[in-house]
């Protein structure tokens, strides 16, 4: 089969990112695959929709390295294909990084992947789900047994009142961003600089505040989910805990976090079925949840990251897994001829 992996730029790409490692078992197990970006769609007058996706040879690379040298390199070429002609479009961009220099190209996939859907191609997560989840206000919609308290405004009277009535202090964040970007612990309403937080976090659009985890000190725990469930490969759980920088409050691996083994306990196994409902529901093919003691800070449910650590830290491929549930989703869809709606079929 072939796998159409949709990113923000080819430039953007690194050996380390999930989708290098997704790339490299779909080739290791025999199939094409290619790259799209969100200037790649051509829907023509006829209706037909084709895409001009970035072609790597159909070998078997030894690292991630030597893939990622090779989708940069002249061994890439492009290539206008039909839709019809790509089997799974795997929608891995992050729509925060365009959002401020490129608004156009931050929903393109999940535009241009409901029409690919609706051609018979497989799109994973499902484009409609993913349309729903725009921004942090998606997590609202989960039970709130699993979520912090949460307030979501533009005004900084309420903020106040939100830190008056949390005296462990709050996490202040944008409802827009990824990556832990200007995010901020707030000790109390009297903080001197607040109003400056305030100011640069509320240019990015509205705020979260959020009740502090005083269990966030020890970082938090990154877990996949696959078709709703905790990914497992090998009697491992796809997870890792992300440890914060000594003097920062977050534990993103970009803010140079570190990672660890961690183990997963019934208590995360139960939060992780308490979310799989709407997830099911709403055609989360891979999701990564970040938790924090017996509550979730966020649902990752466009590009989630971490599956190329967890490889590291286990000796065990997730990404085949990964690539092995897509292989049966495929088969799926040539054994119901498209009876299965897409939002369903991501998930079984």
């Amino acid at each position: 089969m072939r796998i159409a992996f949709f990113v923000n730029s080819i430039e953007g790409e690194t050996p380390t990112y999930t989708t290098t490692g997704l790339a490299l078992a779909a080739l290791s197990r025999g199939h094409d695959i290619c790259y799209l970006t969100p200037g790649d769609f051509v829907l023509r007058a006829d209706d037909s929709l084709s895409v001009r996706g970035r072609t790597l040879p159909s070998k078997r690379y030894k690292k991630a390295e030597s893939l990622h040298a090779a989708l940069q390199g002249e061994e890439a070429a492009i290539e206008t294909m039909d839709v019809g002609d790509i089997d799974v479009v795997f929608l891995r961009n992050d729509p925060s990084l365009d959002a401020d220099t490129r608004p156009w190209a931050a929903h393109v996939g999940a535009m241009f992947g409901r029409l690919a859907a609706a051609r018979g191609v497989v799109v994973v997560n499902d484009p409609d789900g993913l349309s729903l989840a725009q921004n942090k206000l998606y997590f609202q919609e989960f039970p709130p047994a699993v979520r912090p308290e949460t307030l979501i405004s533009k005004s900084i009277d309420e903020i106040r009142g939100f830190l008056e009535a949390h005296p462990k202090g709050a996490i202040m964040k944008p409802l827009q961003g990824s990556g832990g970007k200007n995010v901020f612990k707030i000790g109390s309403p009297d903080e001197t600089n607040l109003n400056q937080i305030f100011e640069a976090v509320s240019g990015e659009g509205y705020l979260i505040a959020q009740n502090y985890l005083p269990a966030a000190t020890e970082g938090d725990i990154r877990l996949f989910l696959m078709n709703g469930r905790p990914l497992e490969r090998d009697g491992k759980y796809a997870a890792i805990r992300r440890v914060p920088a000594k003097g920062e409050v977050r534990s993103n691996i970009h803010a140079s976090g570190t990672a660890v083994a961690v183990e997963i306990t019934p208590e995360i196994l139960a939060i992780a079925e308490t979310v799989r409902p709407k997830l099911v529901e709403d055609g989360m093919f891979l999701v990564g949840l970040d938790i924090v003691g017996d509550k979730i800070l966020e649902i990752n449910v466009f590009t989630p990251g971490g599956l190329n650590i967890m490889h590291d830290l286990y000796e065990v491929d997730f990404a085949e897994t990964v690539i092995e549930a897509l292989e049966n989703k495929v088969a799926l869809r040539d054994a119901y001829a498209g009876a299965i709606a897409n939002r369903m079929l991501a998930t079984l």
